[in-house]
């Protein structure tokens, strides 16, 4: 059985910084940016370790529908 790797993509110019999506992901994988603003003077979510699984619970607890999450099959090393 192969394992499944998950990558995050989020629309940082759709992004409010609620960080509902921070504290949904169980392997710490999203974090707000801390010196960082969008073009609407928001905070905004991005990846920060490559630790997805692409379960998806950041995109559904987003109010804003930013974040995709895609699955793929990891590769073995």
């Amino acid at each position: 059985m192969s394992k499944m790797k998950g990558a995050v993509v989020v629309n940082t110019d759709r992004c409010k910084g609620c960080g509902l999506c921070v504290v949904a992901c169980p392997t710490h994988t999203l974090a707000l940016t801390t010196n960082e603003v969008n073009h609407r003077g928001y905070t905004y979510c991005r990846e920060v370790a490559d630790t997805c699984i692409g379960c998806s619970s950041c995109a559904i607890v987003c109010p804003d529908a930013c974040i995709t999450v895609y699955r793929t099959k990891a590769e073995d090393r």
